[in-house]
Formats: structure tokens, sequence, C-alpha cells
């Protein structure tokens, strides 16, 4: 070996010294300095392992936080009794007879043969509109002729329902059933899934499958036949414009076909 490193030349460079030269087994696995092993050895079996040990430390160290955490819940939360359930179940839907019954001081009258509805088809209030057209789509499903009162189509029936429930400020849907008041789009919801619409509505006429009036469309409105709609008559005597009297502030009047 020697004598190979003295026979290699390099031209402008001095000759390699020997430590370039190893044994490659010996660098596989290069000895632990004697303190190191015996840090090692001791810390395998001695009270010194937890600080060698990386997950343990991780998981004390969770521990004592999480038991920090508990000690200040502790302090400023009240405790829990034993009785109080887990888990708190949904309340079962009201039947009819826990419902306040104010059909006896709220009447519409000259409606005792039929169901009306008052409402809306405008879509300025996005969940009235939604209310509106649930209530619909229910008596709809018993194929029931509704008498709906539109207050965006005529406003007297605004002021109608005003006196009758003797409020300014009114909510819509609001439905009377043989002249008796029932309530709002929540009890209407209510009635429905507990099965006791199909009981109230009993006795009245149903109406064929897919039925719509051909008049009005089931808007239940249609142009004044008296004016055409413009709301104003020529009156030949007095030789000047008059108001019509038989339409409403739109110039409608109700369907003769199906709200007479």
């Amino acid at each position: 070996m020697a004598e190979f490193e003295n026979n290699v030349e390099f031209s402008g460079k001095s000759k390699p010294s020997s430590s370039l030269f190893f044994n490659r087994s010996l660098t596989l696995r290069a000895p632990l300095k004697p303190y190191l092993q015996a840090g090692l050895e001791r810390t395998a079996s001695g009270p010194l392992k937890r600080f060698y040990n990386p997950m343990e430390s991780v998981r004390s160290a969770g521990n004592s936080i999480k038991g920090k955490v508990k000690q200040l819940c502790s302090i400023f939360e009240t405790p829990k009794s034993p009785e109080e359930p887990k888990f708190k179940l949904k309340a079962a839907p009201k039947s009819v007879e826990s419902v306040p019954d104010i059909s006896s001081t709220i009447r519409l009258s000259g409606t005792e043969d039929r169901i009306v509805v008052y409402l809306t088809s405008l879509r300025g209030i996005r969940r009235t509109y939604e209310d509106c057209y649930a209530v619909r789509m229910i008596f709809r499903g018993f194929r029931v002729w509704v008498d709906e009162r539109d207050v965006s189509m005529d406003s007297a029936y605004r002021r109608e329902l005003q006196s009758v429930l003797g409020e300014k400020n009114v909510t819509l849907p609001q439905v009377f059933v043989r002249g008796k008041y029932l309530g709002g789009a929540e009890m209407i919801k209510q009635l429905f899934e507990i099965g006791e619409m199909g009981k109230i509505l009993q006795g009245f006429p149903v109406r064929e499958p897919g039925f719509v009036c051909d008049s009005c469309g089931d808007v239940r409105f249609v142009p004044c036949t008296n004016c055409d709609g413009s709301r104003k008559l020529f009156d030949e005597e007095e030789d000047r414009v008059k108001r019509c009297l038989e339409c409403n502030e739109n110039g409608l009047i109700r369907c003769p076909d199906c709200c007479s």
C-alpha cells in the first residue's frame, strides 16, 4: 500500500494524503464514542428514558395541557346534574287540543260555507311569499276550492283583514274555515303534519284533479268588463270622465266564473 502511494504522481498537484484511501468496511457503522454509548445504556432502563423518547414527551406535554384546561373549565363552568340527559329529544308537534282556541272570538262573517285565505302573490318579501305558496299548495293537495283574497291585487282585502283581526300590522297568510279563524302558515303546516287538516276540511266539495279556471287561470281576478281595466268612464249626461265604481284600484274585478 505504501509503495502504491509513493508511485502515484499528479501533475501540478501534491501527493494525496493517506487519509483519502480508507477501508470501506469501516465506514458502514462507525463506533460510538464511549460516553454516548454509556448514556444510551443508562437511558434504556434507567429513569432518564422519558427524556430520550420524543413521543412519550409529547404525550406527557399534551396530558399536562389538558389537565390545566380541565382545571380552568371547572372554575368557570357549573357542574351538570346527573339526572340531566346528554341528548335532548326534539319536542313532538303540538296537538290540536294544546293550541289556544281563538276561533270563538275571531270570525269572518258571510264565509260560513267556504275556505278563505288572505295571501299575497308579490315576491317582495321572500319568507312571506314562501309561506303563502306553501299554504296554497296544502289546500290544493286536498282539491278543495279556496276563496283566495290577494291583498296585493286589491287593497280592500288588507283593510278587511285588519278590521277582523283588530291589528294594523298583520302577517300573511291568514286562514278562515267556515267563518272561523284558523291561523297563519305555522298553524296550517302543523295541522297538516299531524293529520288534522283532512278532518277540518271534511264536507267541502272536491274538484277534479288539475282543475284550472279557464277565465282567470286561478288568479281570481280579471280586467273590469265595464271600463276594460282603465278605471275611467265617460258620462255623456255630465260630459266628463268619471271613476269606474265596479273595479278596484288596479282596474280588476273578481272572476265571475270561479269566485261567484
